[in-house]
């Protein structure tokens, strides 16, 4: 879309109001609402905002920041009113220098992809987003409860939740996002939503527009979606696994016809990085102190540092398409995390694995769930950080990630989760107080 398209379809759209959109450190999404009017006429120079008013972004003293709109972003919102449209369009942070800022997630985004560029690479990724729906409480306030008792691809006729996906999908589309499919989860009140791949960082901009839509779209309903890790015990938790490949023009470079297994030496290389900064990668993929009450055993979640060729109880699993279909599946992430973040993170590993050519151990094939810890010893599975302070204390020691970040990113980030781990750690919980209060 051209400048001169972009005001004709506000004018012709009768839009009132443009909502500038970006992402924060830890992956919320922030906006700053502006009249058609002085949108246009600050396009170019971009949108001047607060910065110090955003948790990690900069100090008081150095407030003043632009948002620059990604125009190929544009898109009206669906629930708005036909006399008073909104559109969104997600924007680039830039310091008053003309700089882009470095701590904005979108740019260490695009610097990975730079980089993957420079080798001859452009990637590409589609996520799987799970997430619950809840019911609200007279105050309107979201409420722990199941809405239904339903399982993996059940159909329940009638149910109120099949009318919110419905609308969810509808809703996307109108975003010109491509819905593949929509279901039922594992857990009662737990959903899915899949939508068509993209190079990273359009999937990034489509996995914060899906959160949006999903969300708003239960408001509208009555309901809350929460895409918390893992808000109820006994049941599965929330992931948001990753499909990832590597393209050299229109070729995939993960395929290779003469591989016994149609893989090539380009994927190995980025399974082992992937593998070997996978410990690290959870301070990104795993942010909460919440995340590490999904990945326990015992509720299919991927805790085992291994990968595999088909069976989904390693870590990277690769699914049985080949050709231009060939790719992995990183299945650790939850939608918890901030995605620009954690694909920039992701990619950096797997370049790194690319780069010095990091071989991984040989693919698992049994159930890794079902072995042995002496077994897994023999094959050198590793284990995921059990908590959100081990997962730091990886990230800390990790150069490779750290770089993938910025010191910025990365010195909020481990000051943020350092915090919440204390807080965490000095608070007493329900379980605690059933247990322990008759002692």
């Amino acid at each position: 879309m051209t400048v001169e398209q972009l005001e004709r379809v506000i004018k012709e759209e009768n839009i009132k109001f443009i909502r500038l959109q970006f992402t924060d450190i830890s992956g919320r999404l922030k906006n700053v609402e502006v009249t058609s009017e002085i949108f246009l006429d600050e396009l170019e120079t971009g949108i001047m905002f607060d910065g110090s008013s955003i948790e990690g972004f900069v100090r008081i003293e150095e407030s003043d920041m632009y948002l620059k709109p990604d125009i190929s972003t544009f898109a009206i919102l669906p629930w708005t009113t036909d006399n008073a449209k909104s559109a969104r369009i997600i924007c680039d942070v830039y310091t008053p220098d003309g700089k882009p800022f470095e701590g904005d997630p979108r740019f260490r985004l695009k610097r990975m992809m730079e980089k993957a560029r420079e080798l001859g690479y452009v990637p590409y990724a589609g996520p799987e987003m799970e997430f619950f729906i809840v019911p609200l409480d007279e105050n309107g306030k979201p409420t722990p409860a199941f809405l239904d008792r339903g399982g993996y691809f059940d159909l329940l006729p009638l149910s109120k939740v099949e009318e919110i996906r419905k609308d969810i999908a509808l809703n996307l589309e109108k975003m010109g996002i491509v819905v593949e499919a929509t279901h039922h989860e594992v857990a009662p009140s737990q959903h899915e939503v899949d939508f068509k791949y993209d190079n990273f960082l359009k999937t990034a901009d489509n996995v914060q527009t899906v959160k949006l839509v999903i969300k708003t779209t239960a408001i509208y309903h009555g309901f809350h979606a929460t895409f918390m890790p893992k808000p109820f015990f006994g049941v599965n938790g929330s992931g948001m696994h990753v499909h990832m490949s590597l393209f050299k023009g229109e070729e995939n470079a993960f395929y290779d016809p003469t591989d016994p297994f149609g893989l090539s030496d380009v994927l190995k290389y980025f399974v082992g990085g992937l593998l070997k900064h996978a410990r690290a990668l959870c301070a990104i993929t795993n942010p909460t102190v919440n995340s590490y009450k999904r990945l326990v055993p015992g509720y299919e979640a991927p805790v085992n540092v291994a990968w595999s060729v088909g069976n989904r109880s390693a870590l990277i699993r690769i699914p049985k398409a080949r050709g231009k279909g060939t790719r992995l599946e990183y299945r650790s992430p939850d939608p918890s995390c901030n995605i620009y973040l954690a694909l920039a993170a992701m990619l950096a590993a797997g370049l790194d694995g690319i780069v010095n050519k990091i071989e991984p151990p040989t693919p698992v094939e049994g159930n890794i769930y079902h072995m042995s810890a002496e077994k897994k010893a023999k094959l050198r599975i590793g284990s995921l950080p059990a908590t959100l302070k081990e997962a730091i204390e990886e990230l800390k020691k990790d150069d490779v990630i750290i770089d993938a970040l910025g010191e910025h990113i990365f010195e909020k980030l481990v000051e943020t989760a350092e915090r919440e781990w204390r807080e965490f750690s000095i608070h007493v919980t329900d379980w605690e107080l059933e247990r322990y209060l008759y002692l």
